[in-house]
């Protein structure tokens, strides 16, 4: 089998299989790609119609998501740089200028230059392995490109920070699907640090939340059936903390509201009540998740290529954060909560999805603040910065100028 993806960095091909004639295999794919690549090119305008028709489905789709859904793309975007990745509204409207001439032009770029990194893993030698890489090598054929040539690896946007006391970023869209009722509320706490004590800590923190935001929210308020947070790592070295609510009977504000609260309220409640004993269940939890034996050989290869990916090349990264996990104690928690959320120098953004209709709707959010013309609107405070949808370009532009590290 094999696999081509495109990504903002390169094109990445993956073949795996079984058969000793997997090297022939591969070598003949990526010749194809390479040297060969019109050849499997739609042949004439009809083909290229139903390709194109398939890619804008996909893309039309995206406004029949949930509103949740369309709250994490739009915080997402926030943290994105720009030159990396495009909207899904800049993808629409370029598939519809899209021609066959200018795939066949593009397509013959593709493998002019570059730079090539390769993993082979599994039941094989190194002799063979080297074989391996030479012979896709020689398939591609391309020139090197100088260090000084190489493009960046992604790096999420740090998000401003605010004071404990403010409220923080805000941004506010509608709901694509008018007929979708429910509204949405996404509370982002981001850490930029890139240690593994700071990674184990956001993940512990986030253990420690889950429960207890499901039972507040969901059980006690019956705010909607969507209540959940997560952990998510938008590049190598930051973190996330995403709280998320989904409801068909209370507002976004509302929603906005309660998260804020029950963080607010988090460290009383369920941080200091913590003693050591209970800091080690929830590490030995962890522990066991991280520690557990890749089930399959692609499971292993995946993460093995993620060390190459990020340029860390840190494959025994699990087990350092398993060790790292055994020396946590409880003060360290307080201070990494403190440092995340309860103390001044936060980095959180809010996003909330308005409906057009129906018992969760309210005001139809401002498509600009005037944050795109360099007006800043402020929220509630004069540390609150407040962004519609037409705001984010200019919004990640900045962040990109100022804080892409």
């Amino acid at each position: 089998s094999y696999n081509v993806q495109v990504l903002p960095r390169g094109i990445r091909l993956t073949f795996g299989g079984y058969n000793d004639k997997l090297q022939d295999f591969a070598a003949y794919v990526a010749g194809k790609l390479a040297g060969d690549i019109e050849s499997v090119l739609p042949q004439d305008e009809d083909e290229f119609e139903r390709y194109r028709d398939n890619i804008k489905r996909a893309l039309s789709a995206f406004d029949v998501k949930q509103p949740y859904a369309h709250a994490n793309y739009y915080a997402g975007l926030t943290q994105q740089p720009l030159g990396f990745s495009y909207t899904n509204a800049e993808q629409r409207a370029a598939i519809d200028k899209a021609t066959l001439p200018d795939l066949v032009s593009y397509v013959q770029t593709l493998w002019s230059k570059g730079k090539a990194e390769c993993l082979v893993q599994g039941n094989i030698h190194e002799k063979e392995a080297q074989d391996f890489v030479k012979t896709i090598d020689a398939a591609i054929g391309f020139n090197t490109i100088t260090k000084e040539e190489y493009p960046p690896r992604v790096k999420a946007l740090a998000l401003p920070q605010t004071s404990a006391k403010s409220i923080p970023t805000r941004l506010t869209v509608s709901e694509p699907n008018p007929s979708n009722g429910n509204s949405a509320s996404q509370v982002i706490l981001q850490c930029i640090g890139d240690t593994e004590k700071e990674h184990v800590l956001i993940e512990l923190i986030g253990a420690v939340l889950e429960e207890p935001l499901y039972e507040d929210l969901r059980t006690k308020q019956q705010l909607g059936y969507i209540v959940s947070s997560g952990v998510k790592a938008p590049d190598t070295d930051s973190r996330t903390l995403t709280l998320i609510v989904q409801s068909s009977v209370a507002p976004a504000e509302k929603l906005t509201t309660e998260i804020l609260k029950f963080l607010d309220g988090f460290q009383g409640k369920y941080l200091d009540p913590l003693n050591e004993g209970d800091v080690a269940v929830y590490a030995k939890s962890l522990i066991d998740q991280k520690t557990e034996p890749d089930k399959t050989l692609a499971v292993e290869t995946t993460r093995n290529w993620g060390q190459i990916a990020n340029g860390r090349f840190q494959f025994d990264r699990v087990q350092r954060e398993a060790a790292t996990l055994l020396d946590i104690k409880k003060q360290d928690l307080l201070d990494y909560w403190n440092n995340l959320y309860a103390g001044d120098g936060r980095r959180v953004i809010i996003t909330e999805v308005v409906p057009r209709s129906g018992a969760a709707s309210s005001s139809v959010p401002l498509k600009s603040t005037g944050y795109a013309q360099g007006v800043v609107r402020r929220g509630g405070s004069k540390s609150t910065i407040e962004l519609g949808i037409d705001d984010i370009e200019k919004f990640r532009k900045d962040r990109n100028d100022s804080a892409y590290r």
